[in-house]
């Protein structure tokens, strides 16, 4: 070590005083590697500049690029049990819950809000990641009733942004319940003549995808979604057999018909309200007729 570095810049640094730097300015893009300043990537709603990646986005701020002017209003969900099999592995599943609604602000992985999409009246359900991974447990299932619900009350169409890892754990046979229950709450909205349209994030896995999130309507995916039943080395386990490349992303989903649109982020809300107000069209003039 010269004596530059050990006498002469903590002399410098002494006489110039510390600074202090706040180490949340930048993040680092999960693709590219790149650094973006964070009020950059702010107004480029999560995306990276640099090579268009989506990165994850937290429920408020979802609500705020959908509904117009970012106005809405949530409506409190339905409780359910706590801890309804008293759940322990590493920590008791209620310390877990206690644990992620102070780090959120959430009470559970699902928001739901009522407002305009593009001039239509519509009811929103975002899932939140940020909360136990977004995975579904019986609260998520009876927020999704709720929404359906509402959706019917205010004769409204329902839009759901899902982001899961799958079905949640620590409640077992009651979370794979919620498969069925969730289908039901959509089968609701569709006998009402509701439009019901599904936007999937990454990552939408697990029983979310095989339940509500595969039954909309319209199917849309942002780009480069991981969205699938299992991951691809289960299913390479399984098949014993080499996935094609970007096998479970949005794009190769839209190549083989089981999405109808992939949509960048920034044209997310333009869309929906395109959709919504087709749909609203369409509805009335299967009524007059």
């Amino acid at each position: 070590m010269s004596w530059l570095t050990t006498y002469v810049r903590p002399k410098i640094r002494n006489l110039l005083g510390k600074r202090d730097v706040p180490d949340n300015l930048w993040t680092q893009c999960d693709s590219c590697n790149q650094m973006i300043f964070n009020k950059d990537l702010a107004k480029n709603l999560n995306v990276c500049p640099h090579c268009g990646h989506h990165m994850r986005a937290l429920v408020e701020d979802r609500l705020a690029w959908t509904f117009d002017e970012g106005e809405f209003t949530r409506i409190e969900l339905p409780k359910a049990p706590a801890d309804p099999l008293n759940f322990r592995d590493q920590k008791k599943y209620t310390d877990r819950l206690k644990e992620n609604r102070a780090k959120t602000h959430l009470d559970e992985a699902l928001v739901v809000a009522h407002g305009t999409v593009g001039g239509t009246r519509a009811v929103v359900a975002v899932m939140a990641f940020e909360f136990l991974a977004g995975t579904m447990g019986a609260a998520l299932g009876e927020g999704i009733v709720a929404a359906a619900r509402l959706a019917v009350l205010q004769q409204a169409p329902l839009i759901i942004f899902t982001a899961s890892g799958g079905a949640r754990m620590q409640e077992g046979m009651i979370s794979l319940m919620q498969m069925p229950r969730t289908t039901i709450a959509v089968q609701m909205v569709k006998e009402a003549g509701l439009p019901y349209l599904v936007v999937m994030t990454n990552p939408t896995t697990g029983g979310v995808t095989a339940s509500f999130a595969m039954l909309g309507d319209i199917q849309i995916a942002e780009p480069n979604a991981l969205i699938g039943f299992a991951g691809p080395r289960v299913i390479e386990q399984t098949v014993r057999e080499t996935l094609p490349d970007g096998f479970q992303r949005s794009e190769y989903l839209l190549q083989h018909g089981m999405l109808d649109m992939v949509v960048p982020r920034k044209e997310m809300r333009d869309t929906l309200g395109r959709l919504l107000l087709l749909l609203s069209v369409k509805d009335a003039f299967s009524h007059a007729a």
